[in-house]
């Protein structure tokens, strides 16, 4: 096994620093990791128990700092996001524009219709739980009818309950 490459002397003293300044519990970690390995020299395995990661992730976080330098110690803003997306929300937004138009006449929106519209937009199938997440995302809602008849009376039905004969 080859042996580590050392941090220079002068990413010491910004290692401090950064640790000082970060500001969330995995920028921290991060910088905690390196600094660890670069002033306290220990192995992988000591800093994986002590930051509470594993010992693959004490690695990578080497490596990228090794690699890319103090731009590693920055965490990006979050983990989540649409990295899979098929299209953006503007595209979608485009895409179901002709729907909206449709709706505002009083037509029923069919699931199947924008279905088959966003599938031969990207060129390949889709479930259709894509498509009501992507109508979700835009404010769209089923709108299911009431459990009541818009004309039904209370009382009327009250008063049959009272005088139902019995069998």
């Amino acid at each position: 096994m080859r042996p580590p490459k050392e941090i220079p002397d002068s990413a010491k003293e910004n290692l401090s620093r950064a640790l000082k300044e970060s500001r969330t519990k995995r920028e921290y970690q991060r910088v905690l990791c390196i600094w660890l390995r670069a002033i306290m020299g220990l192995s992988a395995d000591q800093i994986a128990f002590a930051v509470g990661l594993s010992v693959s992730s004490v690695w990578r976080i080497h490596s990228i700092y090794l690699r890319e330098g103090e731009a590693a110690l920055v965490c990006a803003e979050g983990r989540g996001g649409r990295r899979n997306q098929n299209m953006s929300k503007e595209e979608e937004e485009m895409l179901l524009q002709q729907f909206f138009q449709e709706a505002e006449k009083g037509d029923i929106l069919e699931v199947s219709r924008v279905k088959a519209v966003y599938e031969k937009h990207v060129s390949h199938q889709v479930p259709k739980s894509t498509i009501y997440r992507m109508l979700d995302r835009h404010g769209w809602r089923k709108i299911a009818p009431g459990s009541r008849h818009p004309k039904a009376d209370p009382v009327v039905l009250e008063d049959f309950k009272k005088n139902f004969p019995s069998s």
